[in-house]
């Protein structure tokens, strides 16, 4: 189902902020269906795994330290053009240049403490989705 589905996570500062329903009500308004969904807490370990393809990078291993500071919510969002149109919704990774009224200009602090993630591509979506859900957690 390449093209119609992508992974966010929620991420732990806008967690600890309370803004879960929010971002999520935003997501709903935006026409994306939740079709899997959980509130975890990602291990160092896991948080690495994830963003390993970044492990190169100057900022792995603040990334890796902030994803396991504190739970996320792990979702699977359903919708045509799924994955640019969330990327929309969600707003440039800096909110200082991240469109009015998208997610992370109401809800990040800043580049790091972004709110968000979400999947950069169909075939990450769905490499993202089998990372935190297994088959018989996804639900159409």
């Amino acid at each position: 189902m390449a093209g119609n589905r992508t992974l966010t996570m929620i991420k732990p500062d806008a967690v600890k902020a309370g803004n879960i329903g929010n971002i999520l009500q935003m997501m709903n308004s935006a026409g994306f269906k939740i079709v899997a969904m959980k509130y975890t807490k990602l291990s160092k370990e896991k948080a690495g795994e994830f963003y390993a393809v970044h492990k190169e990078r100057p900022f792995y291993g603040e990334l890796v330290d902030f994803m396991s500071s504190g739970p996320i919510v792990a979702a699977i969002l359903e919708k045509d053009n799924a994955v640019e149109d969330f990327r929309t919704l969600i707003g440039a990774t800096n909110p200082a240049d991240a469109a009015e009224g998208t997610i992370r200009a109401k809800y990040a602090t800043s580049i790091g403490e972004n709110a968000v993630h979400g999947s950069d591509s169909d075939e990450n979506a769905q490499i993202e989705s089998s990372f935190h859900f297994a088959g018989t957690e996804v639900f159409a």
